[in-house]
């Protein structure tokens, strides 16, 4: 059973990590550009599990009962996602190749800031981890929630850690200022489509 429900805590978890959204860009955009692309992920990934864990153990009903606290983070983080968006959106009118000479650097604080920025102002974040995850893994018996736990949290550290490593195979495909001009619609795109429906769908 606690295998069982290990693997249900992996499925479950990545089923709902894997989708596009601003950690995912992020880490993907800082594997590309080699600017600290593990740090940045392993930080997403212990994230992760400190609010999945959380959760499985009592928060997501806690924040159920007092979702304020939510909705001070709907707008300050939709306002932080629209600001990172724009941003991106003008990179894209200057696009780069993966040369060391173009890549403008970024200090290894700054890389971890905006992790914490995308990960912590986000109330998708807290929905997907504490509430989901942890409404369902803290409804299981006996030892259960700490193995479900366990397997959502691999879930996380797979996903991220597989990021940080393809980003770095598929640099050779971004030589091409054309290739980090999507990349750059795309992120920007991702964050503005997250952060409107933060605004009007959450």
């Amino acid at each position: 059973m606690s295998v069982s429900a290990a693997v249900q805590g992996f499925g479950i978890g990545a089923g709902l990590i894997i989708a596009i959204g601003s950690q995912n860009a992020f880490v993907l955009s800082c594997s590309l550009r080699n600017q600290h692309a593990y740090a940045v992920a392993a930080l997403c990934a212990l994230i992760d599990i400190v609010l999945i864990h959380a959760g499985v153990w009592g928060l997501g009903v806690l924040i159920k009962q007092s979702p304020v606290l939510l909705s001070v983070a709907r707008y300050g983080g939709a306002a932080f996602l629209f600001l990172y968006g724009f941003y991106a959106f003008r990179r894209a009118f200057k696009p780069e190749s993966l040369q060391a000479e173009a890549v403008k650097p970024m200090s290894l604080k700054a890389a971890l800031l905006m992790v914490l920025a995308l990960s912590l102002l986000n109330p998708h974040v807290y929905l997907d981890t504490v509430i989901l995850l942890g409404s369902i893994g803290g409804q299981l018996p006996n030892s259960q929630p700490a193995w479900f736990a366990i397997g959502a949290s691999a879930a996380s550290i797979v996903w991220f850690g597989g990021l940080a490593f393809a980003g770095k195979k598929l640099g050779p495909w971004f030589d091409k200022p054309s290739s980090w001009q999507r990349l750059d619609f795309l992120i920007g795109a991702v964050m503005w489509a997250i952060a409107i429906n933060l605004l009007f769908f959450a």
